[in-house]
Protein backbone atom coordinates (compact mmCIF):
# COMPACT_ATOMS: atom_id res chain seq x y z
CA UNK A 1 0.00 0.00 0.00
CA UNK A 2 1.16 3.30 -1.10
CA UNK A 3 1.82 5.89 1.97
CA UNK A 4 -0.62 8.18 0.18
CA UNK A 5 -3.49 5.69 1.49
CA UNK A 6 -1.98 5.32 4.47
CA UNK A 7 -2.07 8.22 5.15
CA UNK A 8 -5.84 8.89 3.75
CA UNK A 9 -7.06 5.59 6.76
CA UNK A 10 -4.99 7.12 9.10
CA UNK A 11 -6.87 11.07 8.60
CA UNK A 12 -10.32 8.48 8.24
CA UNK A 13 -9.27 7.16 11.91
CA UNK A 14 -8.71 10.48 13.73
CA UNK A 15 -12.12 11.86 12.46
CA UNK A 16 -13.99 9.29 13.68
CA UNK A 17 -12.75 9.08 16.86
CA UNK A 18 -13.31 12.90 17.21
CA UNK A 19 -16.94 12.66 16.19
CA UNK A 20 -17.60 9.49 18.66
CA UNK A 21 -16.04 11.88 21.50
CA UNK A 22 -17.77 15.04 20.56
CA UNK A 23 -21.35 12.10 20.59
CA UNK A 24 -20.80 10.68 24.06
CA UNK A 25 -20.07 14.50 25.27
CA UNK A 26 -23.56 15.54 23.47
CA UNK A 27 -25.25 12.82 24.99
CA UNK A 28 -23.92 13.72 28.95
CA UNK A 29 -24.67 17.22 28.27
CA UNK A 30 -28.70 15.60 27.00
CA UNK A 31 -28.21 14.02 30.34
CA UNK A 32 -27.70 16.82 32.42
CA UNK A 33 -30.34 18.68 30.68
CA UNK A 34 -33.01 16.16 31.47
CA UNK A 35 -32.20 15.45 34.82
CA UNK A 36 -32.12 19.10 35.18
CA UNK A 37 -35.88 18.99 33.74
CA UNK A 38 -36.86 16.59 36.12
CA UNK A 39 -35.51 18.91 39.31
CA UNK A 40 -37.61 21.43 37.88
CA UNK A 41 -40.67 19.12 37.41
CA UNK A 42 -40.02 17.96 41.14
CA UNK A 43 -39.41 21.62 42.48
CA UNK A 44 -42.69 22.97 40.72
CA UNK A 45 -44.59 19.90 42.20
CA UNK A 46 -43.16 20.77 45.48
CA UNK A 47 -43.97 24.00 44.72
CA UNK A 48 -47.77 23.15 44.07
CA UNK A 49 -47.60 21.34 47.21
CA UNK A 50 -48.48 24.26 49.41
CA UNK A 51 -51.17 25.74 46.97
CA UNK A 52 -52.93 22.57 47.37
CA UNK A 53 -52.47 22.88 50.93
CA UNK A 54 -54.03 26.19 51.06
CA UNK A 55 -56.74 25.11 49.01
CA UNK A 56 -57.60 21.78 52.05
CA UNK A 57 -57.46 24.87 54.17
CA UNK A 58 -60.38 27.01 52.48
CA UNK A 59 -62.08 23.76 51.82
CA UNK A 60 -62.37 22.98 55.32
CA UNK A 61 -63.39 26.59 56.32
CA UNK A 62 -65.72 26.44 53.66
CA UNK A 63 -68.37 25.49 56.24
CA UNK A 64 -71.79 26.06 55.18
CA UNK A 65 -74.53 25.35 58.48
CA UNK A 66 -78.40 25.64 58.21
CA UNK A 67 -80.28 26.89 60.94
CA UNK A 68 -84.02 26.31 61.97
CA UNK A 69 -85.05 28.34 65.14
CA UNK A 70 -88.42 28.36 66.26
CA UNK A 71 -89.39 31.73 65.12
CA UNK A 72 -88.78 35.40 64.29
CA UNK A 73 -91.98 36.62 65.61
CA UNK A 74 -89.99 37.80 68.64
CA UNK A 75 -86.82 40.37 68.94
CA UNK A 76 -85.26 37.36 70.73
CA UNK A 77 -84.08 35.21 67.77
CA UNK A 78 -83.60 38.09 65.82
CA UNK A 79 -80.55 39.17 68.34
CA UNK A 80 -79.55 35.37 68.47
CA UNK A 81 -79.79 35.27 64.62
CA UNK A 82 -76.78 38.33 65.33
CA UNK A 83 -75.10 36.34 67.05
CA UNK A 84 -75.29 33.94 64.36
CA UNK A 85 -74.07 35.90 61.53
CA UNK A 86 -71.10 37.49 63.68
CA UNK A 87 -69.61 34.52 64.45
CA UNK A 88 -69.89 32.93 60.99
CA UNK A 89 -67.76 35.64 59.84
CA UNK A 90 -65.22 35.56 62.27
CA UNK A 91 -65.29 31.45 62.26
CA UNK A 92 -65.19 31.80 57.74
CA UNK A 93 -69.02 29.96 57.71
CA UNK A 94 -71.84 30.36 55.91
CA UNK A 95 -75.08 30.39 57.61
CA UNK A 96 -78.49 30.15 56.58
CA UNK A 97 -80.85 31.22 59.34
CA UNK A 98 -84.92 30.45 59.41
CA UNK A 99 -87.77 30.22 61.65
CA UNK A 100 -91.92 29.75 61.65
CA UNK A 101 -93.55 33.04 61.68
CA UNK A 102 -95.06 31.70 65.55
CA UNK A 103 -93.79 29.33 67.95
CA UNK A 104 -97.11 27.46 67.00
CA UNK A 105 -96.51 26.54 63.43
CA UNK A 106 -94.92 23.29 64.34
CA UNK A 107 -95.48 21.71 60.51
CA UNK A 108 -94.13 25.00 59.09
CA UNK A 109 -90.88 24.14 61.14
CA UNK A 110 -90.70 20.41 60.28
CA UNK A 111 -91.05 21.78 56.81
CA UNK A 112 -87.92 23.79 57.13
CA UNK A 113 -86.06 21.26 58.71
CA UNK A 114 -86.87 18.76 56.02
CA UNK A 115 -85.49 21.65 53.30
CA UNK A 116 -82.20 22.20 55.59
CA UNK A 117 -81.17 18.53 55.45
CA UNK A 118 -81.86 18.19 51.72
CA UNK A 119 -79.60 21.13 51.46
CA UNK A 120 -76.60 18.75 52.67
CA UNK A 121 -75.07 21.31 54.98
CA UNK A 122 -71.78 20.97 57.17
CA UNK A 123 -73.68 20.90 60.44
CA UNK A 124 -77.31 22.34 61.80
CA UNK A 125 -78.11 23.63 64.73
CA UNK A 126 -82.23 23.05 66.26
CA UNK A 127 -84.23 24.70 68.41
CA UNK A 128 -87.56 21.96 68.02
CA UNK A 129 -90.49 23.07 68.75
CA UNK A 130 -91.59 19.16 68.96
CA UNK A 131 -88.59 16.81 68.72
CA UNK A 132 -91.25 14.27 68.43
CA UNK A 133 -92.56 15.78 65.06
CA UNK A 134 -88.58 16.05 63.50
CA UNK A 135 -87.89 12.27 64.22
CA UNK A 136 -87.81 11.14 60.83
CA UNK A 137 -85.72 14.60 59.82
CA UNK A 138 -83.62 13.89 62.36
CA UNK A 139 -82.77 10.19 61.74
CA UNK A 140 -82.04 11.36 57.72
CA UNK A 141 -79.44 13.88 58.95
CA UNK A 142 -77.35 11.07 61.35
CA UNK A 143 -77.49 9.14 57.61
CA UNK A 144 -76.03 11.93 55.88
CA UNK A 145 -73.59 11.85 58.62
CA UNK A 146 -75.23 16.07 59.50
CA UNK A 147 -74.14 16.94 63.25
CA UNK A 148 -77.36 18.82 64.80
CA UNK A 149 -76.12 21.39 67.55
CA UNK A 150 -79.13 22.15 69.48
CA UNK A 151 -79.83 25.70 70.79
CA UNK A 152 -82.32 27.28 72.97
CA UNK A 153 -84.79 24.79 73.98
CA UNK A 154 -82.75 22.44 71.91
CA UNK A 155 -84.09 18.81 71.09
CA UNK A 156 -85.08 17.32 74.06
CA UNK A 157 -85.62 13.02 73.60
CA UNK A 158 -83.92 13.16 70.77
CA UNK A 159 -82.25 10.04 69.68
CA UNK A 160 -79.19 9.49 71.21
CA UNK A 161 -75.81 10.49 69.23
CA UNK A 162 -78.24 12.67 67.45
CA UNK A 163 -77.31 16.01 69.15
CA UNK A 164 -73.66 16.70 69.38
CA UNK A 165 -74.02 19.44 71.89
CA UNK A 166 -76.43 22.20 73.48
CA UNK A 167 -75.92 26.09 73.13
CA UNK A 168 -78.73 27.42 76.02
CA UNK A 169 -79.60 28.73 79.21
CA UNK A 170 -80.44 26.53 82.00
CA UNK A 171 -83.95 27.17 82.12
CA UNK A 172 -85.36 25.59 85.12
CA UNK A 173 -82.10 27.05 86.32
CA UNK A 174 -83.05 29.99 85.04
CA UNK A 175 -87.19 30.00 86.09
CA UNK A 176 -85.74 29.47 90.09
CA UNK A 177 -83.53 32.75 89.47
CA UNK A 178 -86.83 34.20 88.78
CA UNK A 179 -89.08 32.46 91.68
CA UNK A 180 -85.64 33.33 94.25
CA UNK A 181 -85.77 36.92 93.10
CA UNK A 182 -89.07 37.62 93.28
CA UNK A 183 -89.82 35.78 96.12
CA UNK A 184 -87.44 38.22 98.81
CA UNK A 185 -88.14 41.73 97.07
CA UNK A 186 -92.09 41.03 97.07
CA UNK A 187 -93.55 37.64 96.97
CA UNK A 188 -93.26 36.91 100.63
CA UNK A 189 -93.72 39.87 102.22
CA UNK A 190 -97.71 39.69 100.07
CA UNK A 191 -97.96 36.11 101.28
CA UNK A 192 -97.03 37.41 104.62
CA UNK A 193 -99.81 39.87 105.09
CA UNK A 194 -102.51 37.96 103.36
CA UNK A 195 -105.84 37.15 105.66
CA UNK A 196 -106.99 34.32 103.19
CA UNK A 197 -106.27 32.58 100.04
CA UNK A 198 -103.84 34.60 97.72
CA UNK A 199 -102.89 33.08 93.86
CA UNK A 200 -99.75 33.19 91.85
CA UNK A 201 -100.63 33.13 88.29
CA UNK A 202 -98.54 31.67 85.56
CA UNK A 203 -98.76 32.22 81.85
CA UNK A 204 -96.48 30.02 79.34
CA UNK A 205 -97.29 29.99 75.82
CA UNK A 206 -97.09 26.67 75.22
CA UNK A 207 -96.73 22.90 76.83
CA UNK A 208 -94.34 21.80 74.59
CA UNK A 209 -91.25 23.61 74.49
CA UNK A 210 -88.52 22.78 76.89
CA UNK A 211 -87.42 25.87 77.34
CA UNK A 212 -90.74 27.05 78.85
CA UNK A 213 -92.16 24.35 80.57
CA UNK A 214 -88.70 24.43 82.32
CA UNK A 215 -88.90 28.13 83.00
CA UNK A 216 -92.55 27.97 84.53
CA UNK A 217 -91.13 24.59 86.11
CA UNK A 218 -88.27 26.16 87.99
CA UNK A 219 -90.15 28.79 88.92
CA UNK A 220 -93.44 27.33 90.28
CA UNK A 221 -91.48 24.27 92.38
CA UNK A 222 -88.97 27.45 93.78
CA UNK A 223 -91.94 29.35 94.78
CA UNK A 224 -93.41 26.50 96.40
CA UNK A 225 -90.04 25.07 98.16
CA UNK A 226 -90.14 29.16 99.86
CA UNK A 227 -93.81 28.95 100.57
CA UNK A 228 -93.39 25.71 102.61
CA UNK A 229 -90.38 26.22 104.39
CA UNK A 230 -92.28 29.87 105.53
CA UNK A 231 -95.11 27.26 106.89
CA UNK A 232 -97.75 28.20 104.55
CA UNK A 233 -99.69 25.38 102.41
CA UNK A 234 -98.98 25.52 98.58
CA UNK A 235 -101.27 23.68 95.31
CA UNK A 236 -101.07 24.05 91.61
CA UNK A 237 -103.85 23.98 89.58
CA UNK A 238 -104.51 25.24 85.54
CA UNK A 239 -102.72 23.25 82.60
CA UNK A 240 -102.40 19.22 83.01
CA UNK A 241 -98.74 19.50 81.75
CA UNK A 242 -97.53 21.98 84.38
CA UNK A 243 -99.76 19.76 87.41
CA UNK A 244 -98.65 16.94 86.43
CA UNK A 245 -94.51 17.39 86.03
CA UNK A 246 -94.68 20.24 89.28
CA UNK A 247 -93.41 18.74 92.67
CA UNK A 248 -96.17 20.94 93.93
CA UNK A 249 -99.44 18.87 94.99
CA UNK A 250 -102.34 19.34 92.34
CA UNK A 251 -105.24 20.99 94.17
CA UNK A 252 -106.85 24.44 94.71
CA UNK A 253 -107.35 24.68 98.28
CA UNK A 254 -104.64 26.11 99.80
CA UNK A 255 -102.88 29.40 101.51
CA UNK A 256 -101.25 29.42 97.94
CA UNK A 257 -102.79 28.38 94.82
CA UNK A 258 -100.46 28.30 91.72
CA UNK A 259 -102.64 29.07 88.42
CA UNK A 260 -100.91 28.07 85.11
CA UNK A 261 -102.93 28.98 82.26
CA UNK A 262 -101.60 28.24 78.80
CA UNK A 263 -103.43 29.64 75.39
CA UNK A 264 -105.10 26.79 72.81
CA UNK A 265 -102.17 28.39 70.44
CA UNK A 266 -99.22 30.25 70.69
CA UNK A 267 -100.46 34.21 69.65
CA UNK A 268 -100.52 37.10 71.67
CA UNK A 269 -104.06 38.00 71.60
CA UNK A 270 -104.48 34.51 72.93
CA UNK A 271 -101.63 35.37 75.94
CA UNK A 272 -103.25 38.54 76.39
CA UNK A 273 -106.68 36.87 76.73
CA UNK A 274 -105.35 34.11 79.53
CA UNK A 275 -103.18 36.88 81.34
CA UNK A 276 -106.27 39.13 81.52
CA UNK A 277 -108.21 36.14 83.16
CA UNK A 278 -106.06 36.14 86.22
CA UNK A 279 -105.25 39.89 86.44
CA UNK A 280 -109.10 39.74 86.83
CA UNK A 281 -108.95 37.13 90.18
CA UNK A 282 -109.27 39.23 93.07
CA UNK A 283 -106.68 36.83 95.34
CA UNK A 284 -104.26 37.32 92.60
CA UNK A 285 -100.67 38.69 94.30
CA UNK A 286 -98.10 37.90 91.50
CA UNK A 287 -98.12 37.42 87.95
CA UNK A 288 -95.34 35.30 85.32
CA UNK A 289 -94.90 35.31 82.15
CA UNK A 290 -91.06 32.74 81.66
CA UNK A 291 -90.72 34.42 78.02
CA UNK A 292 -90.31 37.52 75.86
CA UNK A 293 -94.58 36.79 74.24
CA UNK A 294 -95.74 36.35 77.83
CA UNK A 295 -94.24 39.35 79.38
CA UNK A 296 -95.43 41.52 76.72
CA UNK A 297 -98.84 39.82 77.03
CA UNK A 298 -98.94 40.48 80.53
CA UNK A 299 -98.03 44.03 79.85
CA UNK A 300 -100.95 44.42 77.41
CA UNK A 301 -103.81 42.59 79.75
CA UNK A 302 -102.81 44.92 82.23
CA UNK A 303 -103.33 48.45 79.82
CA UNK A 304 -106.83 48.84 81.18
CA UNK A 305 -106.65 47.12 84.61
CA UNK A 306 -103.88 48.90 86.19
CA UNK A 307 -103.21 46.20 88.55
CA UNK A 308 -99.14 45.86 88.18
CA UNK A 309 -96.82 48.16 90.13
CA UNK A 310 -94.84 47.76 93.55
CA UNK A 311 -97.58 48.90 95.89
CA UNK A 312 -98.73 46.86 98.65
CA UNK A 313 -101.92 46.54 96.72
CA UNK A 314 -100.84 45.55 93.75
CA UNK A 315 -100.23 42.08 91.61
CA UNK A 316 -96.26 41.81 91.42
CA UNK A 317 -95.37 41.19 87.67
CA UNK A 318 -91.89 39.38 86.98
CA UNK A 319 -90.93 38.38 83.13
CA UNK A 320 -88.41 36.74 80.95
CA UNK A 321 -86.25 38.38 78.22
CA UNK A 322 -86.32 41.67 77.36
CA UNK A 323 -87.56 43.56 74.73
CA UNK A 324 -88.93 47.18 74.48
CA UNK A 325 -92.41 46.65 75.91
CA UNK A 326 -90.93 44.56 78.67
CA UNK A 327 -87.83 47.26 79.22
CA UNK A 328 -90.38 49.84 79.38
CA UNK A 329 -92.64 48.58 81.87
CA UNK A 330 -89.58 47.73 84.13
CA UNK A 331 -88.90 51.30 83.80
CA UNK A 332 -91.99 52.64 84.47
CA UNK A 333 -92.92 50.45 87.73
CA UNK A 334 -95.15 48.08 86.02
CA UNK A 335 -92.94 44.82 86.31
CA UNK A 336 -90.79 44.42 89.62
CA UNK A 337 -88.47 42.53 86.91
CA UNK A 338 -87.37 40.37 84.54
CA UNK A 339 -84.48 37.44 83.53
CA UNK A 340 -82.76 38.18 80.76
CA UNK A 341 -80.50 35.24 78.84
CA UNK A 342 -78.36 36.41 76.65
CA UNK A 343 -79.47 35.85 73.03
CA UNK A 344 -76.76 37.11 70.76
CA UNK A 345 -74.35 34.42 72.96
CA UNK A 346 -76.38 31.89 71.75
CA UNK A 347 -76.45 32.34 68.30
CA UNK A 348 -72.45 32.91 68.69
CA UNK A 349 -72.35 29.66 70.15
CA UNK A 350 -74.64 27.59 68.22
CA UNK A 351 -71.97 28.59 65.21
CA UNK A 352 -68.96 27.97 67.49
CA UNK A 353 -70.34 24.70 68.34
CA UNK A 354 -71.39 23.44 64.45
CA UNK A 355 -67.52 24.62 63.38
CA UNK A 356 -66.56 22.13 65.99
CA UNK A 357 -68.09 19.52 65.44
CA UNK A 358 -67.74 19.88 61.68
CA UNK A 359 -63.89 20.13 61.86
CA UNK A 360 -63.56 16.68 64.26
CA UNK A 361 -62.98 18.92 67.29
CA UNK A 362 -64.71 17.89 70.50
CA UNK A 363 -67.55 19.71 72.04
CA UNK A 364 -69.73 20.25 75.00
CA UNK A 365 -72.93 21.79 76.30
CA UNK A 366 -72.77 25.56 76.69
CA UNK A 367 -74.65 27.10 79.24
CA UNK A 368 -74.88 30.81 77.67
CA UNK A 369 -76.45 31.82 81.27
CA UNK A 370 -79.05 34.24 82.30
CA UNK A 371 -79.25 37.58 85.29
CA UNK A 372 -81.82 38.96 86.76
CA UNK A 373 -82.31 42.69 86.04
CA UNK A 374 -84.86 45.39 87.45
CA UNK A 375 -84.76 49.33 86.83
CA UNK A 376 -82.00 49.71 88.98
CA UNK A 377 -79.76 47.46 87.70
CA UNK A 378 -80.47 47.59 83.64
CA UNK A 379 -78.31 50.39 82.30
CA UNK A 380 -75.15 48.22 84.17
CA UNK A 381 -72.99 47.30 81.23
CA UNK A 382 -73.01 43.78 82.46
CA UNK A 383 -76.74 43.37 81.92
CA UNK A 384 -77.79 46.07 79.59
CA UNK A 385 -75.53 43.83 76.86
CA UNK A 386 -78.02 41.15 77.04
CA UNK A 387 -80.80 43.92 76.83
CA UNK A 388 -82.21 43.69 73.36
CA UNK A 389 -84.83 45.88 71.70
Amino acid sequence: MSKKLISVFLCMALVGTIIFGCGQQADTDNTASDDSTAAEITDKAGAETEPEEEGDTAAEEDIHIEIVSKGFQTQFWQAVLKGAESKAQELGATINFVGPNTESDIADQVQMFNSAVNAKPSAIGLAALDTEACLDTIAQAQSDGIPIVGFDSGVPGAPEGAVVANASTGNYAAGEKAAEEGYKTSIKDHIANASGQVRIGVVPQDSVSESIVNRALGFIDKIGEHIMADGKTVAVTGNDKYVTDSKIEAGESADVVIEVRVPSQFTAELLAVEAQALLNQDDLICIYGPAEGSGEAIVTANANLNKLGTGDDQVIGIAFDSGAVIKQAIRDGILIGAITQAPVRIGEATVELCVKAVKGEPVEDIDTGCQWYTKDNMDDPEIAQNLYD
